[in-house]
């Protein structure tokens, strides 16, 4: 009797353990029609992690794709950034989990025959995003557009109603060299009331 009680504590502590062990992991199918994506991320690491990306219905593009990222996949969304009529990947991933800063990792469907990425700018390259950025990031796709909110500290600002958030629209955008991008199309502040 004492063996088959220890044997089926020990189960259901493996069986602990191991749900513990896959409770970060990320893993989503999203698509359009039969074409999309299935991300994958074990989440393992605060810092340094592999995402994996399968197209699914796509032509040509046949092989998993395979990202090291630093930090920790947490959303991801599919739609048409650039208005080709074909369906496009954003995957959202939480850098520095204390400052909750956040970031893109984005791909777009060539006629559903193989992706290309789309590159995302950090807000710390852009002088007006930049100033009073205090992380606290959140993404969203609506239409087509990615908006970004986030929170904004009090930098010497005299107003009587402080800034205390902002809230970026991108858009996507092919460059002079033929690549896509992800371009600022609006910045909205939100004053404290």
């Amino acid at each position: 009797m004492n063996k088959i009680f220890l044997l089926v504590i020990s189960i259901f502590f493996f069986t602990l353990c191991s749900a513990q062990k896959n409770k970060n992991k990320f893993d989503t199918t999203i698509k359009i029609g039969k074409v999309g994506y299935k991300v994958t991320c074990n989440n393992k690491s605060n810092t340094k992690n592999t995402l994996r990306i399968t197209l699914l219905g796509f032509e040509e593009a046949t092989e998993d794709l395979n990202f090291e990222i630093r930090g920790k996949v947490y959303g991801a969304e599919i739609d048409d950034l650039n208005r080709d009529g074909f369906p496009d990947l954003v995957v959202y991933i939480l850098m520095d989990e204390v400052k909750r800063k956040s970031s893109v990792l984005s791909l777009a469907s060539e006629e559903n025959k193989r992706v290309v990425p789309i590159s995302f700018p950090d807000v710390l390259t852009n002088e007006i995003l930049k100033t009073g950025y205090d992380g606290n990031d959140s993404f969203r796709l609506l239409n087509g557009i990615l908006t970004q909110k986030f929170s904004v500290k009090d930098t010497t600002n005299t107003n009587e109603n402080p800034i205390i958030a902002r809230q970026v629209l991108y858009n996507v955008v092919k460059t002079e060299q033929g690549n896509w991008k992800f371009q600022v199309q609006r910045i909205v502040d939100i004053f404290k009331q």
